[in-house]
């Protein structure tokens, strides 16, 4: 039976999104800004040149662009202009209706199921938090209060409150323009049991209020030189129906989750957990996945450090070169497909390191398919790439999209 790898390139995003305004982001690319960035000589740190993407070039990431905003493609070179006109894979851009453009939005809808809400936000005020979410955080923690209580980053929002959060016990709690509730704490003066405790039991209580997440951000060290660690851990609502992931396993198949799959799927469809460090880690999993995973299996993977450590941060250099490690792994992955495999990468919304703030932007994503016959899918939905891997599978697709196989 054949097997299928949906592989999510988390936030990147290739422009174009007809309803970008709505969000405040007409205008942002993601891949399209890092290119002209690097072509510009704009980004050479600890690389250098145009952004050089071959393997996924001849995908049709290039195409991808292109189709999505024209013209963004040209700043990828010459290397890449070559593989325009060759793409080797069938290639697209897709488009999402959700109302959101945060992770579990993104996964969902390209797992099948568009969001069927509103998510609910909370404002860029300070105190960001009603009365009664700071009590049940106290009440929770054992604490008497908070700290941050405000729209923040990560790093920024530790720096401000690490000495105080050592000295008081309290935890730092921020949000952002994503519908989700963060806590960080020390690891050890804190406890890591105790956040993740405190970050579920306090899940179901936002979830009732269509906040989509809670998050864990552990840190260590001094507050002079402290470090986010790879202890995060994200309590997700629970999906509103059954997803790709339920339908594989509805259908007497295989499931594996790498990365984040298991946490903004709530464990829902799940077979088996593959967890990492980082990134490199997580490529290793997929790569012993595809000697190991069985025939008529779904493997469904996010890789979130483009997201995390270089979107977010608005660090155009070291995305670049996420990209161009990224398109080196995957020649090798290419290298050990086997007949009947199916590899879908893709992204589940957009973060432009050039763009304003430090928030999600609002694209359309590549969607770039190997192991089937090259050619144009053109624009399709999110949706559209659940029900393609349940044709390549064979299974019964129960959700609205339409496959481009």
């Amino acid at each position: 039976m054949n097997r299928a790898f949906l592989i999510v390139m988390d936030s990147v995003g290739c422009g174009g999104a007809p309803d970008a305004a709505d969000f405040g982001d007409e205008g942002a690319n993601t891949l399209g800004h890092i290119a002209a960035e690097c072509a510009a000589g704009r980004a050479d740190v600890g690389r250098e040149g145009p952004l050089l993407l071959p393997v996924l070039g001849r995908l049709g990431i290039a195409n991808a662009m292109e189709l999505s905003v024209p013209g963004s493609s040209e700043a990828l070179g010459t290397a890449q202009s070559l593989a325009r006109s060759t793409a080797s894979g069938l290639w697209g851009a897709a488009t999402e209706v959700s109302r959101g453009k945060d992770t579990p939005s993104g996964h969902w809808e390209l797992a099948g199921v568009p969001v069927p809400w509103d998510w609910a936000y909370f404002p860029d005020t300070t105190p960001a938090f009603p009365d009664d979410v700071v009590a049940e955080v106290c009440r929770l923690a054992g604490t008497e209060g908070i700290l941050g209580n405000c729209h923040a980053s990560g790093v920024p929002i530790i720096n401000a409150h690490c000495e105080e959060h050592l000295r008081t016990g309290w935890p730092i709690c921020y949000t952002s323009a994503d519908s989700v509730f963060q806590i960080a704490a020390h690891e050890e003066a804190f406890g890591l049991d105790r956040l993740l405790k405190l970050c579920a039991d306090l899940a179901p209580f936002l979830h009732a209020r269509k906040i989509g997440r809670v998050i864990a951000r552990p840190f260590t060290g001094s507050c002079d030189n402290f470090k986010r660690t790879p202890n995060r851990h994200d309590f997700a609502i629970a999906p509103p129906s059954p997803t790709l992931l339920n339908w594989v396993q509805d259908a007497g198949r295989a499931t594996h989750a790498v990365g984040k799959i298991g946490d903004i799927f709530s464990q829902s469809g799940v077979g088996t957990l593959h967890k990492g460090k980082s990134d490199a880690d997580l490529f290793e999993h997929l790569l012993a996945l595809q000697e190991s995973a069985e025939p008529g299996s779904l493997t469904f993977a996010n890789f979130v450090e483009f997201d995390s450590l270089y979107g977010h941060p608005r660090d155009v250099a070291g995305y670049a070169r996420a990209l161009e490690w990224f398109d080196a792994r995957v020649g090798g992955f290419m290298a050990r497909m086997r007949p009947g495999d199916l590899a879908i990468f893709t992204a589940d919304h957009g973060n432009d390191p050039t763009w304003r703030g430090t928030e999600h932007t609002r694209e359309r994503v590549p969607v770039l398919c190997a192991g089937v016959p090259r050619g144009e899918i053109g624009l399709c939905a999110f949706v559209d790439v659940a029900a393609s891997v349940a044709a390549h599978l064979g299974i019964e697709n129960k959700g609205p999209g339409k496959s481009f196989l």
